[in-house]
């Protein structure tokens, strides 16, 4: 299954793009999808919170037998971003760090638009 949404760069963002995810719950086990419902808030939350430009963000999602894979573009150039681990006290700035230990694989891609993907893999 494909699909792709495009929400505003505003803080319900997050929550819509959380929704969005349920078209999948009769395809992946809960684990995962509660992984992707985590990982998607932070990426989102991003972009709203990180990224200067104004525009849309587009959430796509691509779920086949062997992998969920998620998509998140927002309107700026991209970053260089690590998943490093913020300060234990840090109350902002775990996001990347989730995907980076949830995420069986993730990058992120600078272009004309942002982009940050991950892929949970079936098991």
């Amino acid at each position: 299954m494909y699909f792709s949404e495009v929400l505003p760069k505003a803080a319900v963002a997050a929550a819509q793009a959380r929704r969005a995810l349920e078209r999948l719950a009769a395809e992946v086990d809960e684990r995962r999808l509660d992984d992707a419902r985590l990982l998607v808030s932070e990426l989102i939350a991003n972009a709203v919170e990180h990224v200067q430009e104004q525009g849309m963000i587009e959430l796509r999602v691509d779920n086949d037998a062997e992998r969920l894979r998620v998509e998140v573009l927002d309107p700026g150039r991209g970053f260089a971003g690590d998943g490093h681990a913020p300060e234990a006290e840090a109350e902002s700035g775990w996001g990347l760090h989730f995907v980076s230990r949830l995420a069986d694989r993730w990058a992120v891609e600078s272009g004309e638009r942002g982009c940050v993907w991950f892929e949970l893999m079936s098991r």
